[in-house]
């Protein structure tokens, strides 16, 4: 069991959200964030005064921005704090570990600079049960999609490292860090279940590999 397990009735109803393209959390993901932007900053600062979690979603490119800035897609990521530290220059350097999946039931006034949403997590219920079996995964077939992908984009791995790694685990991880575009990435994060990611993953591996420029970069919103 991972060791913050909150109950489904103790998540936050209501919580800042960290507008950021091509950045993905997902349930028990680990993902390095670099704070810098004054507004970001106090978001930090007041999430880690009250419980440490904020929210991960993208803005949409396709569609109109609201009087807060760029449009959001309907469903993030709540995640945890679960390490931090402070520059001498004041950036923060967070490591924000997943939680549960939310979808946007509406967006609130900004606070302090940073956007915030009242969170719906009842259809994504089933991605706090610690005891739900692993799910099956083709891991020879993951394999085989993934190293000329990797090739392809010219990324060096530890294999030793991705041999060992639980399947659960490692299907999040490259979801995670693998330089798919916004697009696919909020695909993976919307896919039903484990088993349907894993098999999202292989399909997007296998696309990439004959696609190989780079994903786009964007700033957070």
């Amino acid at each position: 069991m991972p060791a913050f397990h909150p109950s489904f009735e103790a998540l936050p109803p209501e919580i800042p959200v960290f507008p950021l393209p091509g950045a993905l959390l997902l349930p028990q993901g680990r993902l390095p964030l670099h704070i810098f932007e004054p507004r970001y900053l106090a978001m930090v600062t007041d999430a880690l005064g009250a419980g440490r979690m904020f929210g991960m979603i993208q803005p949409r490119a396709d569609a109109p921005a609201g009087p807060a800035g760029p449009a959001l897609y309907a469903v993030g990521c709540l995640g945890r704090i679960s390490s931090f530290a402070e520059t001498e220059d004041g950036r923060f350097l967070v490591t924000l570990t997943g939680v549960i999946r939310f979808s946007v039931a509406a967006e609130l006034p900004p606070h302090r600079g940073y956007r915030r949403v009242r969170a719906d997590y009842a259809p994504w219920r089933a991605d706090l049960d610690a005891e739900a079996p692993p799910p099956p995964l083709d891991r020879a077939a993951l394999l085989c999609a993934l190293r000329p992908y990797f090739r392809a984009r010219g990324i060096e791995a530890n294999w030793e490292a991705i041999e060992r790694a639980a399947d659960a685990m490692l299907v999040t991880t490259l979801c995670m860090v693998c330089p798919f575009d916004p697009r696919e990435k909020q695909a993976l994060l919307e896919a039903p279940d484990a088993c349907a990611r894993a098999r999202m993953l292989i399909a997007l591996l296998r696309i990439g590999t004959h696609d190989p420029a780079a994903a786009p970069r964007g700033r957070p919103s």
